[in-house]
């Protein structure tokens, strides 16, 4: 599948990563946000923030293996926290709108996205609706040609520093799973109240807010696609949002692996290397064929998508896989790092803070086997697949 053309946009992004982002972790770690427009504008000016999205808006128009290229080329940064708000910006907040948005709505908000002039978040987490996306209680009515939108919105990544949101919100009375739409919401509109910063376990370094909406007034047209088809779209973007967690994990364990290598066959206990037991040595092979497997595994669903079938299986065991392998490496590097690991300026020390992440976001690990159990055929009443778990290509 990957050509040369894929081989230099992944060669190109971590020589970014290198000289844009990296030099910098230990600073913005330690402020707990990254500038992000100032990030992003780079970005854009190189190509990566439109990737996959349209020429139209002044993106590459390339198939979603290139994006793949270069979500894994993340891993090379040094933390967890901002190669995931390049993420939401890239895959979570805007594949929706490239893909119902009206030519509209792509000029105001996804062309600035894509050339890094506004930085996005994706708005559908609350307070008692995490993992229940259906269960989300923020309402957007309609008066005359605008909706008026209450309520309020939890861990939301790039929450503090972005110019839009990907807002889901309640737009009817009817069935839950038909009754939400989507929205482009302006963070400076009147209304809008970043309440607080979030001090979280892991990701440092990337801003997570808690919003709120108060008689927020935005016109009709900022509507994604159709209304009353907000929760479909949104179970289409989290089919990129979760495969992006299990691509974006490899390169970033891989590294984890090397670090320990090479410490372990430094580091002396009882007369020789720690890297000289067969215990750990086996065991790091053993996580090694893993992150293998899970490659593999991640790159068949990328495949599907590019071929427009139904990806949905593969992308929600990736994402489960990753987020269990991401703990297991994590902590079995920590092991044999010993005391130092256990320093909180650590590389795995890092790792495993943010790591323990990817199970939860995107929906919990508990999500994933629900919805692979419903593909099976093995929870009641759930013999086929429900209908919004579809291929985003072959929805178009």
């Amino acid at each position: 599948m990957l050509t040369q053309e894929h081989e230099q946009i992944g060669q190109s992004l971590r020589r970014f990563v290198d000289r844009e982002i990296n030099p910098h972790i230990e600073e913005w770690e330690r402020a707990g946000a990254f500038p992000a427009h100032e990030l992003f504008a780079k970005m854009g000016a190189a190509g990566f923030l439109g990737i996959n999205k349209p020429t139209s808006c002044g993106g590459l128009g390339l198939d979603y293996s290139f994006q793949a290229v270069m979500i894994e080329a993340l891993g090379y940064a040094d933390c967890g926290s901002v190669p995931m708000a390049i993420g939401v910006h890239t895959d979570m907040a805007t594949p929706a709108l490239a893909r119902h948005g009206s030519d509209e709505l792509k000029r105001d908000f996804l062309a600035p996205a894509i050339a890094g002039t506004a930085v996005a978040c994706l708005g559908v987490s609350e307070t008692g609706a995490g993992s229940d996306v259906a269960a989300i209680r923020t309402t957007a009515k309609r008066d005359g040609g605008d909706y008026v939108i209450n309520g309020g919105k939890m861990w939301i990544t790039n929450g503090a520093q972005a110019d839009w949101m990907c807002l889901l919100a309640n737009t009817g009375e009817g069935p839950r799973h038909r009754n939400k739409s989507l929205i482009c919401l302006p963070m400076k509109t009147r209304g809008v109240t970043v309440a607080r910063t979030l001090d979280k376990l892991g990701m440092r370094a990337s801003d997570t807010a808690e919003i709120y909406f108060d008689d927020v007034r935005v016109p009709r047209r900022y509507l994604i696609g159709d209304e009353g088809m907000g929760f479909t779209y949104q179970m289409q973007q989290f089919q990129e949002e979760r495969l992006w967690v299990a691509l974006q994990a490899l390169i970033h364990m891989e590294r984890a692996i090397d670090k320990t290598i090479a410490y372990t066959r430094e580091r002396k206990a009882f007369g020789r290397s720690v890297l000289d037991n067969q215990v750990v040595h086996f065991r790091l092979a053993e996580l090694l064929t893993e992150i293998e497997l899970l490659r593999s595994l991640s790159w068949r669903a990328v495949d599907m998508i590019v071929r427009g079938e139904n990806a949905t299986r593969l992308c929600s065991m990736a994402k489960l896989k990753a987020g269990r392998l991401l703990r297991e490496v994590s902590d079995g590097c920590l092991q044999y790092w010993g005391g130092m690991g256990f320093m909180w300026d650590n590389p795995i020390s890092r790792m495993y803070r943010d790591s323990r992440l990817d199970s939860i976001g995107g929906g919990a690990d508990e999500v994933m086997l629900t919805i692979i159990c419903k593909m099976m055929g093995t929870l009641p009443g759930a013999a086929q697949p429900a209908p919004t778990e579809i291929n985003p290509k072959a929805a178009e």
